[in-house]
């Protein structure tokens, strides 16, 4: 992966929706992929992901009362460097409030969720890649659908993520799924460096799109950069569009 790929305004909702790679892709069923008795865990590089990458399955995977672990490895708190409207201590609070409240809208159980925190630290997590994946390891099964940001994604931490749960998911013998989210921001609609020969379209239907909307717009961090010291927003509106497409992909 080049470094920094998540800069300027990225591809647009339009190219996406005139690539020739994605409109091909084959769709599956997500309550195949995540069969009954299995567990469905989703490990989130900051409190969004979750959303962003697969909010619409989570919904799915809810609704047929699969059991879902959410493991959020960092606090996401280094979203706005350098800002004083949104400090670390203030992020390291707020951020895991808004995905509690993003989960919220989805219609997820959060009385029955099992949630676990990591505690790692924001835009850091590779220089600790050995222990998050003895901390991941230590919380899956080898039933378990694992479901995380793909190896390649071009954000630091969603690849050190990916890397380590991976390696987890192999020495239990889990099943690992890898979704792409930044992906859509950097890469080119016919390009050669996705794996589309392992993506896999879930198809999302008008209501479950417009929870993932509404669940996004939980993410108030998120869609506000700071003026003062140079930040746009990291939700700038034309990354939330590219991401509330009526189907999310899975890399198998």
């Amino acid at each position: 992966m080049k470094n920094n790929p998540i800069v300027g305004q990225g591809t647009s909702l339009h190219q996406w929706q005139r690539s020739s790679q994605l409109a091909q892709l084959p769709d599956t069923d997500i309550l195949q992929l995540v069969p009954e008795g299995s567990r469905a865990v989703i490990i989130a590089p900051h409190p969004d992901d979750e959303v962003l990458g697969c909010g619409g399955l989570l919904q799915i995977l809810a609704a047929a009362g699969r059991p879902l672990q959410l493991i959020s490895v960092t606090d996401g708190s280094a979203s706005h460097p350098g800002s004083a409207s949104w400090p670390v201590e203030r992020l390291s609070t707020v951020r895991p409030q808004e995905s509690a409240e993003a989960l919220r809208r989805l219609g997820l159980p959060l009385h029955s969720l099992k949630w676990l925190r990591g505690g790692f630290a924001d835009s850091q997590v590779a220089a600790r890649e050995a222990e998050l994946c003895d901390f991941i390891e230590r919380y899956l099964r080898p039933d378990d659908v694992v479901f995380t940001t793909w190896r390649e994604d071009g954000h630091c931490d969603h690849e050190a993520v990916g890397r380590a749960s991976a390696e987890a998911a192999r020495r239990v013998g889990a099943t690992l799924l890898e979704l792409p989210v930044w992906t859509w921001h950097w890469a080119a609609p016919e390009d050669r460096a996705v794996p589309w020969e392992r993506a896999r379209k879930i198809l999302l239907s008008a209501p479950l799109v417009a929870r993932k909307r509404h669940a996004i717009h939980a993410f108030a961090s998120q869609l506000e950069g700071d003026p003062l010291v140079g930040l746009p927003p990291v939700l700038a509106p034309n990354v939330v569009d590219r991401l509330l497409q009526p189907f999310e992909v899975v890399f198998i």
